[in-house]
């Protein structure tokens, strides 16, 4: 009975006493196909209708103006030119493939090497008030100068266009990796040097430990801001030094009067400089601590 009793009580809680119920499982609803699609088309179609407002404009332009070319025609040329864009046609007659990759080559030597020249210097700038009131006035005498100016002293240096325009590429490209290293390097907060300076951490530890993952989001910032600088300079000094190149194929299609090819070379000249913008902009969300 009273076994009984006792079983009754926990089955009816006495009045005022707090029931606690169990958790319950709220199942997130994955998105549907519709709403997936419809998040894709809010996207794409502004995107359309910026590119069909161009083709607008220039169907306008080829119509009102002699000798320039319409969008269908240029869309012709550009089928051809891309059915073989790795030609073969002697050292002065390659395909549109062969002079971007030459192209992006000047690139890659001439940006390398600002590469390993600015973001130390950038380092030591920030880091030390000696070394940036050293090169502080030096950096603010050059920065302004335009890149071309330096082609023809590279000329001069190395007696080769190759390396004159890799030399350019390198004095416009070098500032903004310095600038950007700098600036990140003085913006660290003072308590993470204190704390170095109690723990009586070396300045190789400080720079490894403390400074490059806390500089690491401005340097990739410069890096962004350079690579985008030495693809458009290329361009320009591709054309008065000659030789393999977009720039000089861009030059040479308009002494030949091939204006279609001109505005194809605009697209690809675009297109390869986004693509190099987006990938570095993605190697910089991955490793930017202040965006997680």
């Amino acid at each position: 009975m009273q076994h009984l009793q006792k079983t009754t009580s926990h089955e009816t809680p006495e009045s005022g006493e707090v029931i606690i119920l169990p958790p319950v499982q709220v199942r997130r609803r994955t998105p549907t196909f519709a709403r997936r699609m419809n998040a894709i088309f809010q996207r794409l179609i502004p995107a359309f209708l910026g590119l069909g407002l161009l083709v607008v404009l220039w169907q306008l332009a080829a119509i009102n103006s002699k000798g320039f070319p319409t969008p269908l025609s240029t869309l012709d040329s550009a089928l051809t030119l891309f059915a073989d864009p790795f030609y073969r046609d002697g050292p002065n007659d390659m395909g549109i493939g062969w002079n971007v990759l030459a192209s992006l080559q000047r690139v890659a030597v001439g940006f390398g090497l600002a590469a390993l020249a600015g973001i130390p210097l950038g380092f030591l700038i920030g880091r030390f008030t000696f070394f940036s009131r050293m090169f502080s006035p030096l950096i603010a005498l050059l920065r302004p100068v335009s890149p071309l100016a330096w082609l023809p002293i590279g000329l001069l240096l190395f007696q080769k266009a190759e390396p004159a325009s890799s030399w350019t590429i390198f004095i416009c490209s070098i500032w903004p990796m310095v600038i950007n290293t700098a600036e990140g390097v003085r913006r660290i907060p003072q308590d993470y040097l204190n704390v170095a300076r109690v723990l009586q951490l070396s300045e190789w530890t400080i720079l490894r430990r403390i400074l490059f993952p806390a500089v690491l989001p401005a340097v990739l910032t410069g890096v962004r801001l350079s690579i985008g600088i030495a693809w458009l300079v290329i361009v320009a000094a591709e054309m008065l030094t000659g030789g393999l190149g977009i720039g000089f194929w861009i030059w040479n299609e308009w002494n030949n009067l091939n204006v279609e090819n001109i505005l194809i070379a605009i697209v690809i000249i675009g297109v390869v400089g986004l693509l190099l913008e987006q990938g570095l902009m993605l190697i910089a969300r991955r490793f930017s601590w202040q965006e997680k």
